[in-house]
């Protein structure tokens, strides 16, 4: 199933993306799950209770995509976590435990909408990458369960802004709208082996990235089981799990975002999230 969150004149709501349209599951649903993160939250119960609304409600090129998630509890991000980044980065060694940080909601736009270029910096990069967004809630998860807690997965932009981020990665990472994530959160039944993607990120139709997640050096259980040792992770959480070689600030000349400038990333069976890019507004 393909689920997003969505606006339309009537207001925000979520749905199943289907042949045709969408699904306004927000509309058939609300009683008892208002928003996505409550679906997720109803479990299987809930997820059933979705897949059988079958009629269709929206024309897809009618509705406004809001983040898959949009009121997220965490969105938390993964550092140098594929071994070609890590490569292109000076040559140097992997990272001895994974490189967690976090993003915070505002940070985050839907597919579509635009990323905004900060006044604060001309070094605003690019990073394309797998995330992850959990179903069961789950503290000290265990690594051979770590699947059962995880909803379905999405793209992400993971917007950089590479001066700031010298400061700390809390200050290159939580740029207003400088993220993304979309358009679909698939959920884990339709992707099949999350060790076997591919992931490919164009600026402007240009191929900048192109990898596997088994380059991942953390896998997924991995993440779960060290950053549930942290927080305990509740449904509609996002892990975003790093990304592969080819950022911008690694390149000669360092190619960085610019107003105009359209950014891709898609990922197998998880189709293509596709933003522009402005300046800052205000």
């Amino acid at each position: 199933m393909k689920l997003l969150s969505f606006e339309t004149a009537a207001g925000a709501s979520f749905g199943a993306a289907v042949e045709g349209g969408v699904v306004d599951l927000g509309r058939r649903l609300a009683s008892r799950y208002p928003t996505l993160r409550a679906l997720l939250e109803g479990g299987t119960p809930a997820l059933e209770a979705a897949r059988a609304e079958k009629d269709v409600d929206h024309r897809l090129e009618d509705v406004t995509f809001l983040p898959v998630v949009p009121d997220a509890r965490k969105i938390i991000g993964i550092g140098l976590n594929y071994r070609s980044h890590v490569a292109e980065e000076s040559g140097r060694a992997p990272p001895p435990f994974p490189r967690v940080f976090s993003r915070w909601n505002d940070s985050v736009v839907g597919h579509g909408a635009a990323l905004w270029r900060p006044k604060a910096s001309e070094q605003f990069d690019y990073e394309g990458e797998l995330a992850l967004v959990i179903g069961k809630p789950g503290r000290h998860i265990a690594k051979d369960r770590a699947f059962d807690h995880i909803a379905g997965y999405a793209c992400f932009t993971d917007g950089s802004v590479r001066d700031w981020q010298q400061h700390t990665t809390t200050s290159g990472k939580n740029f207003y709208r400088t993220g993304a994530c979309g358009p679909y959160l698939v959920t884990a039944d339709e992707v099949g082996d999350v060790t076997k993607l591919t992931l490919t990120s164009r600026l402007n139709g240009k191929q900048v990235q192109h990898g596997s997640t088994g380059d991942l050096i953390y896998d997924i259980p991995t993440l779960l089981a060290y950053v549930s040792a942290i927080t305990r992770l509740e449904a509609g959480d996002i892990i975003a799990t790093g990304t592969p070689e080819g950022v911008g600030s690694r390149r000669t000349p360092p190619l960085w975002m610019r107003a105009g400038d359209v950014f891709e990333v898609e990922i197998t069976g998880l189709g293509t999230l596709r933003n522009h890019v402005i300046e800052e507004e205000g």
